[in-house]
């Protein structure tokens, strides 16, 4: 490099400074290298099933009082609101209190008062409490969470196995990975000076704002943010809450600080009108609806010249998620992901399969497979075994997945091949649902249903590339998607064409079970910001980096080179 020489010093070599974090409070250990938790399967006769099946029936007999936790302190409030089992609606499980304008405003306080102390720990330190968290998820808090996602949720054991416990256990062994990796990514210095950076902390409160279907995602949506050096208020789904409750205590015999993390259920409109109109507000952490979500936004705009700082608006929200097959496309694996991804979690899942395109050249085959796979699915209680479903997770829920049945019902150019039962006299139970159309544009293959109902297009095997056009145009959202085909030319076409189509693209795979570590989850379009939940990308924006810039031996003299007069 050709020496530089500026107010009378010479810099002939830039250093980088590696990976070597750079201020007095960040970590100079890394964490354990992560690992993905292995899934326990729940076979007859294992240990897990038979401790899983006792933490039910305990949990089923008892009636849990859920207060606010705000300063590290338990709040009651004059209202309360039951939490009931999705699929025995009046079976009560819990009495949650709710949440008002007043403890949202004591919730920005305790924050305050948290901030001044837990933005300036060590990063090591605030790892180690969620290693701990993972550490104590895995072992004596896994069935205790498991059986609250199933009853409170409805779930089966292997969702709730592989939501409530392995997915949340590698959020917080990953996040924790990630952070080191944040924090040590530092600048290069010239001789004679230390360039650094100091992935600070954002001033103010995150709003975490987690929904009811994912228990690992109230548990993500919180923990990354604080794991940054950030506080929190979190507003769970009154649907959900028993879970978030149970990771909210888990996190505080982790060693979570009072004020670091605020749980307040509620009702979401009392509680945002205070938080969002706070100057302290720094960011939205949000997994929800599109419609709410584009509120939030709205809302954060209205009052923009009120904060403090730009908050940080990051947010996973709806999907219309779509499997495309290929004539070249194995019959078999496309209705495996039709059934496995349309109806897991009575298809609650933001990257459930929903809409299908089949080539005519296949269509027979796939129909006859996944409708008989279909009517073998066994739906009730999830604490039997043996169903495959439980039931869909409220009345509001039910209704709106009821009317879109009915519409395919009514419609002369749909089809119901399966399913299409509704019954609300135990619980909220749907069928699992397949529909045939001849109509790409068919309300059932353009609107998100968030149900388990899957609509099937049959396309002609030689309009390909307008299909790959179709599936591209058809919906608002790009969460994810799946293409089988075994042409390997046919892969790359799809590639490309729908490159934007999903967040999270899959091939001979169905479009959902994004694992941590594995495949960062997120969408774009309507589907969201795509901050890639369990990534580097998405902790990244729970910091505000400051450059420091230190010269060991400062110029002495206001004069150039370039300033001295001919020899």
């Amino acid at each position: 490099m050709t020496a530089r020489t500026v107010g009378g010093k010479s810099n002939q070599t830039l250093t980088n400074s590696g990976e070597t974090p750079a201020m007095g409070n960040q970590t100079h250990s890394a964490p354990p290298p992560p690992r993905n938790e292995p899934v326990l399967d729940y076979a007859p006769g294992s240990p897990e099933r038979t401790d899983l099946t006792t933490e039910l029936v305990r949990q089923s007999s008892e009636v849990v009082e859920i207060p606010l936790i705000i300063g590290g302190k338990e709040i009651r409030t004059t209202e309360t609101f039951d939490v009931t089992m999705p699929h025995a609606h009046t079976h009560v499980l819990a009495h949650c209190h709710v949440g008002t304008e007043v403890e949202a405003q004591a919730a920005i306080t305790a924050s305050a008062e948290a901030w001044r102390d837990w933005s300036e720990w060590p990063l090591e330190e605030r790892v180690a409490i969620l290693l701990r968290a993972s550490a104590l998820l895995e072992d004596s808090w896994r069935t205790k969470l498991n059986a609250a996602t199933m009853l409170g949720q409805s779930k089966t054991s292997f969702q709730a196995e592989v939501d409530a416990a392995c997915e949340l256990v590698d959020f917080w062994r990953f996040n924790s990975h990630f952070a080191n990796k944040v924090h040590a990514h530092q600048p290069i210095s010239s001789p004679g000076m230390w360039n650094r950076i100091d992935h600070r902390p954002l001033e103010g409160f995150i709003y975490a704002i987690s929904p009811f279907n994912f228990t690992a995602i109230g548990g993500n949506l919180t923990t990354s943010a604080a794991l940054m050096g950030n506080v929190v208020i979190w507003k769970p789904s009154t649907t959900g809450v028993l879970a978030s409750y149970y990771v909210m205590k888990l996190l505080e015999e982790a060693g979570m600080p009072p004020g670091v993390i605020n749980f307040i259920p509620g009702k979401a409109s009392r509680i945002s009108d205070v938080l969002l109109s706070s100057p302290d507000l720094a960011g939205i952490h949000f997994t929800g609806s599109t419609q709410t979500f584009q509120h939030l936004w709205k809302s954060v705009a209205d009052n923009l010249e009120n904060y403090r700082s730009y908050p940080r608006l990051v947010g996973e929200t709806g999907g219309k998620d779509f499997i495309l097959a290929h004539e070249s496309a194995d019959p078999q694996a496309v209705a495996v992901a039709i059934v496995r991804g349309g109806f897991e979690y009575q298809g609650q899942k933001c990257s459930a399969a929903s809409r299908v395109y089949i080539p005519d050249t296949i269509w027979e085959e796939v129909i006859e497979r996944a409708t008989a796979m279909t009517k073998e699915l066994k739906v009730g209680d999830p604490s039997d075994f043996q169903n495959f479903m439980g039931a869909v997770i409220d009345r509001k829920a039910f209704d709106s997945i009821k009317s879109y049945i009915e519409h395919a019902e009514n419609s002369t150019d749909a089809e119901i091949l399966a399913g299409g039962g509704c019954d609300d006299s135990v619980g909220y139970f749907i069928e699992p649902t397949l529909v045939a159309t001849d109509n790409p544009n068919h309300k059932m293959m353009c609107e998100e249903i968030f149900g388990p109902v899957v609509t099937m297009f049959r396309y002609p095997a030689s309009a390909w590339d307008d299909t790959l056009k179709l599936v591209d145009e058809t919906s608002p959202y790009a969460l994810t998607g799946a293409v089988f085909a075994r042409d390997r030319k046919a892969v790359r076409e799809a590639n490309t064409a729908l490159r934007h189509a999903a967040g999270n693209y899959y091939i001979n795979d169905k479009p959902s079970g994004a694992v941590v570590g594995q495949q960062p989850f997120g969408g774009s379009r309507a589907s969201g910001t795509n901050d890639k939940a369990g990534s580097v990308l998405n902790l990244q924006r729970w910091v505000s980096p400051r450059t420091i810039k230190e010269t060991f031996d400062p110029p002495l003299d206001y004069r150039y080179p370039f300033m001295e007069a001919d020899q």
